[in-house]
């Protein structure tokens, strides 16, 4: 018996909760957003995840992302993995150590239902999200969430069939606005919720 999941059947009653575990989700990236999505939709049910991150966990992370001190040095992916799996030992974790492109996105994303975009560069923020559209997958992306400044600045943004920008879509990571825990995870949050509503048709039916 896997308890995470018998405690969700009582929220969401068994057809909602097939549902959620039929679908793959993609996060590109597992940093602040990345990890922290992936922290939230593992607790909603979610079994099915393909990870990438190149990077290795600094100390400079653990103020906002789902690692622990005695992980640094480790791998974002395989650490997530372990820390995913004590939520719920029963995933299904794809787990690829790369640099995201063009050229390889349809490569590791091809089997996902959902596509969430969680990348530090803005350049890469903006090939992953025209490359998924393109394909008319469901995109979640986020802009803006830096310092700690209102959180009700930070809103989910509907832009036109398949894509959600989550954030306020203007304090990016500067001195003045470091990347902290409080903001970050609220856009994480945010995120997932889009992605929890997609996969019950409410996001779908939005487009």
């Amino acid at each position: 018996m896997n308890p995470l999941i018998e405690g969700l059947k009582k929220h969401f009653g068994e057809e909602r909760l097939n549902q959620i575990q039929k679908i793959r989700v993609g996060i590109a990236g597992t940093g602040g957003l990345g990890s922290n999505v992936a922290n939230h939709l593992v607790r909603s049910g979610f079994s099915h995840f393909t990870l990438i991150d190149f990077d290795r966990i600094e100390p400079s992370n653990l103020n906002r992302q789902f690692f622990f001190a005695d992980q640094i040095g480790k791998l974002k992916v395989e650490a997530l993995a372990e820390n995913l799996r004590r939520i719920n030992p029963d995933l299904d974790l794809e787990l690829y150590t790369e640099r995201i492109s063009t050229a390889n996105i349809g490569q590791f994303f091809q089997d996902c239902d959902i596509w969430v975009e969680a990348l530090d560069q803005a350049a890469a923020k903006k090939e992953f999200v025209e490359y998924a559209l393109k394909r008319k997958k469901f995109v979640v992306s986020a802009s803006g969430m830096a310092g700690w400044g209102s959180t009700d600045t930070m809103l989910t943004h509907h832009w036109g069939a398949g894509l959600v920008v989550v954030g306020d879509l203007s304090t990016g990571i500067s001195a003045e606005c470091p990347p902290l825990s409080p903001r970050i995870g609220v856009a994480a949050a945010k995120e997932a919720n889009v992605v929890l509503r997609w996969a019950l048709g409410e996001e779908r039916s939005m487009k």
